[in-house]
């Protein structure tokens, strides 16, 4: 038996792109298959609230309430706008779908947020102008 080095790669395999491409590619299709039988067994219920959740958070961060030190100094109220136009949508539009016990904490959420932007807002919007409020009506 041979150990030099020379002796091993002799024996070295052979690596073959194309056959490590296809099996990559098979197992990121297994691994959606399984993602959407796990979402199938999600409620259409959760999925809304928890995309409301997302557009909630993201939206708190912009407005500067996010529980990092120096929060603040991430405030971007173009981008809290559009997030708070985004979930005043959605949850006016999935409310009658979602029933009222799952739509009021997150129209209560929104509330916040929609007045937190009318806070710090340099530029006052007109009642009914602020973010959202074409959906949910003027928070002032």
């Amino acid at each position: 038996m041979s150990t030099s080095p020379a002796g091993s790669a002799a024996h070295a395999h052979s690596f073959d792109a194309s056959r490590v491409a296809e099996w990559d590619e098979k197992e990121a299709a297994a691994e959606a298959a399984g993602a959407a039988r796990d979402i199938a067994d999600v409620p259409a219920v959760e999925v809304v609230s928890t995309a409301c959740i997302h557009l909630m958070s993201a939206a708190a961060v912009k407005l500067g309430l996010g529980e990092e030190p120096g929060a603040e100094r991430l405030v971007d109220l173009d981008e809290a706008r559009k997030l708070i136009n985004a979930l005043a949508g959605l949850v006016t539009a999935a409310a009658p779908e979602i029933s009222d016990s799952h739509a009021r904490p997150i129209r209560d959420g929104l509330r916040s947020l929609q007045l937190r932007f009318r806070e710090i807002s340099t530029i006052p919007d007109a009642p009914g102008k602020g973010p959202g409020e074409k959906h949910t009506g003027s928070v002032i």
